[in-house]
């Protein structure tokens, strides 16, 4: 029998990283599977008969990685918190035992007093040991990669280039002390202790900025309220929120947020939602509404019963999908996965062999050592392999502070890449909130009308579909009966079928009356003229024969047509797909902006039309409310479900959009071009410092210019190459999306 635990794993942001804690995890008996992901999550399946989660984390601890099991931000907040202190706390250990090394690596500037002079191999010694040990971290991770797990990362070149430099140094002393300096003066304690110091205070401004990358999370956490009222043994106790259990009776007092989500049961109030809606305005709440947690209760106190706690709620949901996003891998990392895993052993073969070419053309050895440290150091593998997740991270940060749910990057990636986007229309581009306009019945009098309603509200009685609703309000607002019918069937697309004592109703459009061959001629003028009003037509037929029609109207949303408009401006395609008949598509579409209307398609071949529309060359979004919709939006290449505030879970969607707002569509590709081109200009400057850096430092100038690079600066270089990928990536944080701006 099998275990799932779920670890933070502090430090596991990059390729390199998951793949030394693979590479530890696969070697452990016991351990059946694992799931890594670069947001430093690791799930874990292994059989504790055979191993204990206390060895996996031993294990994973060993390689330089803290583990803890808690996979909220809260819990690793400490963890972390403790890497960049002992980060720290290191690079001032280091800086205050090597500052005093500048004497010695100035020495030809000044003439060194005599003492210093002659112990300078045992002062050196001295000062640099205690620097080689605030940098053990470089020497644990990357010697111990290398030894046990045959894995080589960026610590494997630091530790390579220093220990060869403070090895050297050692040999060189050692022979000084006894009295044999068969290798001259030449020491590299300075070299090694400010590789040391400049690599950790990177490490150190990296993993200060890298925490940053996490703020949405930690903004959205910090919407929770840490405490609950609730009811119990006709007590009224304040309990923590992890307590609250579903069925709890809450109660929220004026000003307070609301602890998780739920329905009211008594009072009202009005509440501010715009955490989850954007809106602004207080939303009134009533018995029977439905609340969610972390909203803000404005003026009233009222009851409610907790339907969601702990990872059921809205916000947690948010959370967690945000985290999924984050810790997933787009398409275009591969690029760099691919060349990270060669990197670091062709580094090592290349500083090899500048090594011994620079010997065999008659450069001393130390030269030949210094072109041998500076190659090794000034390589950077964790730039590639940092590029795009740190800017992935970001991206779906802001899209969650936003209201957009982006589930993973390569969704993010593919929304750059859209160049049609699709629209249902029922729900989607409209309110799906639809009116009854026209009440036309062949009899003319209002006798007739309530008649004919009556029987279209009796045949809808039972349906599930929008515009039922619509008839059995307009008919409740007229205070007419409305009996239950003897026999109902819902026919997808077409209409419904029923039965009221002896009469048999049919209610729907074109299709079902011509598939019961039904004439529709005596409404035919009238249903056209109403279609050409872009409204939606329902004919009722009673025993075989047309009474009537009923005209239904659903009205645009009010981001619709801004929302289409910005898209023309972004140089996209916008298509609306309906079920209704052509007419009426057609006003519809031209009324907010459709390139393309297709029109009277049933819920089960939107999906076929989408690829069709794929099958035509065309990058597809499709936008639909994630129900009806779910076949399309998986057919579709990216997936956009209109979330309403109410179900972020909606698996067929890439992208849910919380606010009912149509204009984050236009943001959410908006925002993934922005993220893709941080992306970019991290993988070139990656590149680009490796493609210059590397063979500058194995001396590829110095035949022509005399220009040798100082192994200090190399490391200096490094260090800072990863701070500069990280510093871009958040610099997204200032992405602000302006209507107004959209081109």
């Amino acid at each position: 029998m099998t275990t799932t635990a779920e670890l933070r794993v502090i430090g596991m942001d990059n390729p390199h990283c998951i793949g030394i804690v693979g590479g530890v995890l696969n070697k452990l008996p016991g351990v059946v599977s694992h799931e890594l992901r670069m947001n430093e999550k690791a799930k874990i399946t292994y059989d504790p008969a055979v191993i204990s989660l206390d060895k996996i984390k031993a294990a994973i601890n060993e390689e330089g990685y803290p583990t803890v099991e808690e996979t909220t931000v809260d819990a690793g907040k400490q963890a972390r918190e403790k890497v960049i202190s002992d980060l720290r706390n290191r690079f001032v250990i280091s800086l205050i035992f090597s500052l005093p090394l500048l004497v010695y690596m100035f020495s030809f500037i000044f003439t060194l007093p005599k003492f210093l002079e002659d112990n300078m191999a045992v002062i050196q010694f001295v000062l640099a040991t205690p620097v080689m040990f605030a940098g053990s971290i470089f020497f644990s991770r990357g010697l111990v990669a290398l030894i046990k797990m045959r894995v080589a990362n960026m610590d494997t070149l630091v530790a390579l280039g220093v220990g060869a430099a403070y090895l050297y140094s050692l040999i060189v002393s050692l022979f000084i002390w006894t009295g044999h300096p068969v290798f001259g003066h030449d020491l590299y304690f300075e070299v090694a202790a400010f590789l040391i110091t400049f690599i950790l205070l990177g490490k150190w401004l990296e993993a200060l900025a890298k925490g940053r990358t996490s703020e949405a999370i930690r903004k959205l956490l910090g919407l929770r309220p840490k405490t609950a009222i609730i009811i119990r043994d006709s007590k009224e106790i304040e309990i923590p929120i992890s307590d609250v259990v579903k069925g709890d009776i809450v109660i929220v007092k004026p000003g307070q947020k609301i602890p998780v989500d739920g329905i009211v049961i008594d009072g009202d109030s009005s509440v501010d939602e715009s955490m989850v809606t954007g809106e602004s305005i207080p939303v009134e709440k009533k018995a029977g509404d439905k609340v969610i947690g972390a909203t803000i209760n404005k003026t009233g106190s009222f009851t409610f019963k907790a339907t969601k706690v702990g990872l059921d709620t809205l916000l947690a949901q948010i959370i967690r999908v945000v985290e999924e996003a984050q810790g997933s891998k787009a398409p275009i990392q591969d690029i760099a996965d691919l060349i990270a895993a060669y990197f670091v052993p062709s580094v090592v073969g290349l500083a090899v062999i500048s090594f011994i070419a620079w010997m065999l053309l008659g450069q001393s050895f130390v030269f030949s050592l210094s072109i041998f440290i500076t190659v090794l150091v000034i390589s950077c593998p964790c730039a590639l392999g940092l590029a795009t997740p740190i800017a992935v991270m970001v991206g779906t940060g802001i899209g969650a502070q936003n209201g957009i749910l982006i589930r993973s990057a390569k969704s993010l990636q593919i929304a750059e890449k859209i160049d049609t986007v699709v629209f249902d229309k029922t729900g989607t581009l409209t309110k799906g909130k639809p009116e009854v306009t026209n009440i036309v019945a062949l009899g003319g009098s209002l006798a007739a009308e309530e008649e004919l309603l009556m029987y279209a509200a009796i045949a809808e009685k039972k349906s599930q579909h929008p515009l039922s609703e619509a008839i059995i309000n307009r008919a409740k607002m007229q205070k007419i009966s409305i009996p239950d019918p003897s026999f109902f069937d819902s026919i997808s697309g077409k209409g419904v079928e029923a039965k009221f004592k002896s009469d048999h109703i049919l209610l729907g459009n074109r299709k079902l009356m011509s598939e019961k061959h039904i004439d529709i001629a005596p409404v035919a003028s009238k249903l056209e003229e109403f279609e050409g009003q872009g409204k939606t037509m329902m004919i009722v037929a009673i025993n075989g024969k047309v009474t009537g029609l009923l005209a239904v109207a659903d009205t645009l949303k009010e981001s619709s047509r801004p929302a289409v408009e910005m898209l023309h401006k972004l140089g996209k395609k916008v298509v609306m797909i309906t079920g209704d008949n052509s007419r009426t598509g057609q006003a519809i579409g031209k009324l907010v902006g459709a390139d393309k209307v297709i029109s009277e398609v049933l819920p089960a071949d939107k999906a076929d039309q989408i690829k069709k529309v794929q099958n035509q060359g065309s990058v597809v979004a499709m936008v639909g409310d994630g129900i009806n919709d779910a076949p399309a939006l998986a057919q579709a290449d990216l997936g956009i479900a209109i979330g309403s505030g109410t179900d972020v879970a909606i698996e067929s969607a890439d992208i849910v959009l919380i606010k009912d707002d149509l204009r984050d569509v236009v943001m959410a590709i908006d925002l993934s071009g922005y993220t893709m081109r941080k992306i970019k200009q991290g993988l070139f400057w990656a590149f680009i410092y490796n493609i210059i850096g590397i063979p500058v430092a194995a001396g590829l100038l110095y035949p022509f210019t005399g220009f040798l690079l100082n192994p200090i600066i190399a490391g200096t270089a490094m260090a800072f190459s990863s701070v500069s990928v990280v510093a871009n990536a958040l610099l997204m944080r200032r992405y602000k999306f302006k209507i107004e701006e959209v081109k």
